[in-house]
């Protein structure tokens, strides 16, 4: 699933790799930072690639990462941002940043913690023929060129500890995405006499946070062993000795584990275990909802939806889903029916935004509006929601369509697509000539992370081609805006033309839902799903 801007749907959060029924100690070394009955374990998948920050951008890999370094900041559970190597990030006009970082910090093979790592690791980020998955987040600093290589002019490093960022345009939240892990520092070891990362480094990384890799910790496809860094002094103070990481092929081989007292963590229950996991694990379980919004586009390209007839239908349509009747029974409660554009754990959320009554359900009012619609234009074919059949979406598709047919008297129904791939292939070449599953995932906890690259004309998940130009407008003050607060008014508004424009039709958030043994204490789920490792303790 997700870490970087997975756009339209790609919601699949099945961990991946070799089934693996143990690994409950740490490795061959030293359990420096507590004994082997303090280590956690937990469940995970193998990384895509090796560990360079800026080249993954899936969550197996991406969990590990933030274990292991500390960036200028990290993320709280609520998805607040808190000064983790830097003591401070400073602007006047959201341009030009200046950063200072905490002195005296270091890597754990004695590199120190400098300007210079995080300048060094941000060029060879944005540097176009390394091909790094993550380039596109340095897009908007001085001197990127996504089609040849060149230099981040806009990187400037004025002593050990201060360096500074020049943006090509004005961004109010560039500091809230420095705690994603495409921004990590990285040692001197890790670069090559050119200057660039080296693929040995990915595969035995360093890092500067409150976790470092065992020695010979990561076994491929089976594990990864993490103990606590002794030296890491940041805000994550870690509660217990370590980490096993365990690559399941599955989540329910997980879950078996989890009820086995073989797994101390399982940070998603499987689907079939919804009905039981309750009564199953006791207390110990959380439900709660993560950053992640899912729901269907219908672009305007299709018969009928386009101009005022297709504001009215997607308003009629938007208010016959009973989104409460269907998180409860098709999802047993592990989705929280929306309200507003993004996730109840992002900075900004607001469940009180004008015109978000247009998702309640309202099959009366959802009539009218047909109704005039069809005074436009009389109603003709049928409504289909296309989604991919392997990823686990037909019963909430033929549900939402079943409250289509029933409130407007139409021909509704999902259309499935048998492979992923395809699916999102006839979204990307506008092939599909139906309306589609769509949704996001947070890249960062803030709201432009789920409207701008949706919404705005032309960007790059805008798969329905949805365009207005006030929208555009207000989402542009927004990142000129001179901080958060400031800013997310301007998105607010954005959001309460969206409601009326309606370019997706919002369905629910999808929740964290969790597990863990009798054998920890203190486990919590942070705003992107995944436990904060670090206040587990062992009893």
């Amino acid at each position: 699933m997700k870490r970087s801007r997975i756009g339209l749907g790609v919601i699949a959060l099945a961990a991946a790799s070799a089934l693996v029924l143990s690994g409950c100690s740490s490795s061959g070394d030293d359990t420096k930072g507590g004994d082997a009955a303090g280590i956690i374990t937990v469940n995970g998948s193998e990384p895509e690639k090796g560990l360079i920050p800026s080249d993954i951008n899936e969550v197996g890999g991406g969990r590990i990462l933030d274990a292991m370094f500390s960036g200028l900041y990290y993320y709280d559970a609520k998805g607040n941002p808190v000064l983790d190597a830097a003591e401070s990030v400073e602007t006047t006009d959201s341009t030009v940043y200046t950063i200072k970082l905490k002195p005296g910090q270091k890597f754990t093979n004695g590199d120190p913690v400098d300007s210079d790592s995080f300048v060094n690791a941000w060029k060879d980020a944005a540097k176009f023929s390394n091909g790094r998955l993550n380039s596109s987040w340095f897009e908007n600093i001085v001197g990127f060129d996504g089609e040849k290589d060149s230099d981040l002019t806009g990187l400037k490093v004025i002593d050990e500890t201060t360096f500074e960022v020049t943006l090509k345009s004005a961004q109010s939240d560039f500091p809230l995405q420095l705690g994603y892990s495409s921004f990590y520092p990285l040692p001197k070891s890790a670069f090559d006499a050119d200057g660039n990362v080296t693929d040995d480094f990915g595969q035995n990384p360093i890092g500067n946070g409150p976790y470092k890799v065992a020695d010979d910790g990561w076994t491929h496809k089976v594990k990864i062993e993490m103990l606590k860094n002794e030296d890491y002094k940041g805000g994550r103070e870690v509660q217990n000795a370590g980490l096993s990481i365990i690559f399941y092929d599955s989540l329910d081989a997980a879950y078996a584990d989890l009820l086995g007292g073989n797994l101390d963590v399982l940070d998603m229950i499987p689907d079939a275990a919804y009905a039981k996991y309750k009564e199953d694990l006791g207390d110990r379980w959380i439900n709660q909802p993560a950053a992640v919004f899912q729901s269907f586009t219908i672009p305007e390209r299709l018969e009928h939806f386009s101009g005022e007839e297709g504001q009215l239908r997607r308003e009629a349509i938007s208010l016959s889903i009973n989104r409460p009747q269907i998180t409860d029974k098709i999802f047993s409660d592990t989705r929280t029916p929306a309200v507003d554009w993004s996730s109840p754990v992002i900075n900004g959320y607001d469940e009180k935004l004008p015109g978000n009554d247009v998702v309640k359900y309202d099959p009366e009012r959802a009539k009218e509006l047909w109704a005039q619609a069809d005074a436009i234009s009389p109603w003709s074919g049928k409504f289909q929601i296309g989604y991919n059949a392997d990823g686990g979406h037909q019963a909430w598709a033929d549900a939402v369509s079943n409250d289509i047919k029933n409130t407007l008297g139409i021909d509704a129904s999902g259309a499935p697509n048998p492979l992923f791939g395809d699916f999102r292939q006839s979204i990307t070449d506008r092939s599909i000539t139906t309306a589609f599953r769509s949704g996001w995932q947070g890249d960062y906890p803030g709201l432009s992370n789920f409207l701008l690259p949706l919404y705005k004309t032309g960007a790059s998940a805008n798969d329905g081609d949805y365009s207005n130009p006030e929208v555009d407008a207000l989402l542009e003050e927004g990142l000129a805006a001179p901080g958060i607060d400031a800013a997310n008014e301007k998105f607010h508004a954005a959001e309460a033309i969206l409601f009326k424009d309606l370019p997706a039709i919002p369905l629910w958030y999808q929740n964290a839902v969790s597990g863990y043994s009798e054998s920890v204490d203190n486990v919590t789920i942070g705003w992107n799903s995944v436990p904060l490792y670090y206040e587990i303790t062992k009893k």
